[in-house]
């Protein structure tokens, strides 16, 4: 039945590798378990029900995945599109502070829209239309604001009068605690070690509870109550026009995630047939219908992960690797304990708290999301200033619609000085408009 359906030979693979692939997988990405929850509850939502609603998105996805489109890729809430969850949130993105349910119904219309776009095939139209520079930047750009962040919520980057930010104090446990994990989870990456994120994650916990820091809290239960956030869509919020942005931003990130993920792993899995991915609607209709489910379940955008490289290297080939990863998603419901144990926090003032476990994630995945700026090309100006507008914009902005509307105004105006406007595709000037704006808005509330 397994080589019927999975064609496991016409891949040169066995139920083995597949599986061995597929814990691989799984325990390379697992880190979203711990770091999901923990960053959603920064924006007032339920740790425990973020947890359930994770692991159920996750399993969901890639199950379809698996079963739709035949490939080893596994799926769960992205970074990046978390922590702009919960920029808008706080008010950074539309000026005022905005619930946490009316975010919610914001990416699940971007994964309506993107399964409409996926479904209609305009998904190309769009990637075509886009300047290359700023594809690189972008990503680059939110690698940069999640490290800062990251840096933050170690304790080794705080608020500064003068200068807005300064070191944080080195010698405190939580500091130390920080510093410890990035250079640990920092090595093993560095040794090539398979699941670097998560021994990291396990070496600090391990510090952390033995120093005193972290408070062990168990380690098996019942899973917690997803009611909290289950189906608490504010969909009438998206009738406010500063919401639009948001959309917008979401489903952009969502759509060049999942064309980049996809390509990179199906290139290392041999998928790719005259420079084309197989099965690509399939693929696509996966991360729609997990971004949508998600946002019902209770938490933010969820796609392609590219840590399923990794299982890819252990010799997954199949969608069978992915079932695999699939069910340690389910497993993990029941280890809701552990899970709060790691990523709860520690309270160093009142309603204040810091993540000293999860904190070195954020720096190192805002590290491999860097890597993209060495395909901007550097030598051309009305190029690479955009590009750079996007890349620093972001984090010194503490905004990522401001970072990139810096970037898609800058870019069709330089085209347009350097006498080179016409062959900006017009799309993009309807983005320009769009998300310059957000500086329009903002102008008018008094910045």
């Amino acid at each position: 039945m397994l080589e019927r359906w999975f064609e496991l030979s016409a891949h040169g693979t066995t139920v083995r590798a597949e599986v061995r692939g597929g814990v691989v997988t799984f325990l390379t990405m697992s880190y979203i378990i711990f770091v999901q929850p923990g960053v959603l509850a920064s924006a007032g939502m339920d740790f425990g029900a973020v947890l359930v609603a994770t692991c159920l998105s996750s399993a969901l996805a890639t199950v379809i995945m698996a079963l739709g489109a035949n490939y080893p890729v596994a799926l769960a809430p992205c970074m990046g599109e978390n922590f702009f969850f919960v920029t808008v949130v706080s008010g950074v993105v539309t000026g005022q502070k905005v619930g946490w349910q009316a975010a919610l119904a914001a990416v699940f219309l971007s994964g309506v829209l993107f399964l409409l776009l996926a479904a209609f095939r305009f998904r190309e139209k769009i990637i075509d239309a886009l300047p290359r520079s700023l594809k690189f930047a972008i990503p680059a750009g939110i690698g940069l604001f999640i490290a800062f962040i990251g840096l933050q919520q170690g304790g080794l980057v705080v608020a500064a009068p003068g200068s807005m930010v300064k070191l944080g104090d080195l010698g405190s446990p939580v500091a130390l605690l920080s510093l410890f994990g990035l250079v640990v989870t920092a090595a093993l990456m560095a040794r090539r070690v398979t699941g670097a994120i998560l021994l990291g994650i396990l070496a600090t916990t391990a510090l952390g509870l033995a120093s005193g820091v972290l408070r062990w809290q168990g380690l098996f239960d019942l899973p917690p109550d997803p009611r909290p956030v289950l189906l608490q869509l504010d969909l009438a919020a998206l009738w406010d026009t500063a919401m639009i942005p948001v959309v917008v931003i979401f489903l952009f990130m969502v759509l060049f995630d999942t064309i980049g993920t996809l390509v990179g792993v199906g290139q290392q899995a041999g998928l790719l047939r005259d420079g084309k991915l197989e099965r690509a609607g399939r693929a696509l209709l996966a991360d729609a219908v997990g971004t949508t489910a998600g946002a019902l379940l209770g938490t933010s955008t969820v796609s392609s992960y590219i840590e399923s490289a990794a299982g890819v290297a252990a010799g997954a080939r199949t969608g069978l690797a992915a079932l695999v990863t699939a069910a340690g998603f389910l497993l993990a419901l029941f280890c809701y304990p552990l899970v709060k144990t790691v990523g709860g926090g520690v309270e160093v003032g009142a309603g204040v708290f810091l993540h000293p476990v999860t904190a070195p994630v954020m720096v190192l995945v805002g590290f491999l999301m860097l890597g993209s700026i060495r395909q901007v090309p550097w030598d051309d100006p009305a190029e690479a200033i955009p590009a750079f507008l996007v890349l620093v914009g972001m984090p010194l902005t503490y905004s990522i619609a401001d970072g990139l509307a810096l970037g898609f105004v800058a870019y069709p105006l330089l085209m347009l000085l350097a006498g080179r406007g016409r062959g900006v595709p017009a799309l993009v000037y309807v983005m320009a408009l769009l998300l310059g704006g957000v500086f329009v808005v903002k102008a008018l509330l008094g910045g």
